[in-house]
């Protein structure tokens, strides 16, 4: 097998443009240090590969947050180190719930799609606990839940769904313990999404609403 590394110059550098994972935001990535490594191999089958390795910072000023990445010969971006999260508003949630919801986003970024799941379900778990709702399972949690919250009926029945999954991840006998993949996390995470802006964020964006009202009608 034949190796050959080599550093490249910039007009020949691979544009990384991604969600930052360090801040969130989304921008085409600076070149660090102004070179790339270029790698190429023949594999035992004597097929050529090549591939771009190198390092890239966050172009928000205020984040300048670096990232390792590999793109194939078309400049293609293969992976990135951390890898991109999926965003979301962490207004106003409690830090338990926050925790739970951010460790599910992880194991997402990361493709560990059943760890996502069961730390979903953890999600729900938290936000009952922070509710004080009780239950002698999930379940009976949940409905509980819904006595102490006001949110749309369809994202109570949705809570009920998301247990499922995570229940069916956490168990190794489940018959859809193979079917979550990154389609019905990707599914389960901005419906979860939904339910942490309806429980802890839309009576906050309200009452700005209030404010800006109040402050209108007294500068009148």
């Amino acid at each position: 097998m034949k190796i050959e590394l080599n550093r490249i110059k910039n007009d020949r550098t691979a544009n990384i443009a991604t969600r930052c994972p360090h801040c969130g935001h989304f921008g085409t990535f600076v070149p660090v240090a102004g070179h790339d490594i270029y790698t190429y191999f023949v594999s035992q089958h004597g097929e050529h590969i090549s591939n771009y390795l190198g390092i890239r910072k966050c172009p928000n000023e205020n984040c300048k947050g670096h990232l390792f990445f590999i793109a194939n010969s078309s400049r293609e971006v293969l992976m990135t180190s951390p890898s991109e999260t999926i965003p979301f508003d962490k207004e106003n949630i409690p830090q338990k719930v926050l925790n739970a919801f951010e460790e599910a986003i992880n194991c997402h970024s990361n493709s560990c799609f059943i760890a996502s799941a069961i730390m979903i379900r953890k999600t729900l778990e938290e936000i009952c606990i922070d509710r004080g709702a009780t239950g002698k399972n999930l379940f009976k949690k949940l409905e509980d839940l819904g006595s102490k919250i006001l949110i749309p009926h369809e994202l109570l029945n949705g809570m009920n769904e998301l247990r499922l999954l995570g229940n069916d991840a956490a168990h190794i006998e489940a018959q859809t313990f193979s079917e979550i993949g990154k389609e019905e996390i990707e599914v389960s995470l901005e419906f979860a999404k939904e339910i942490l802006k309806a429980v802890y964020q839309y009576e906050n964006l309200l009452q700005k609403l209030k404010k800006l009202k109040d402050k209108t009608n007294n500068a009148t």
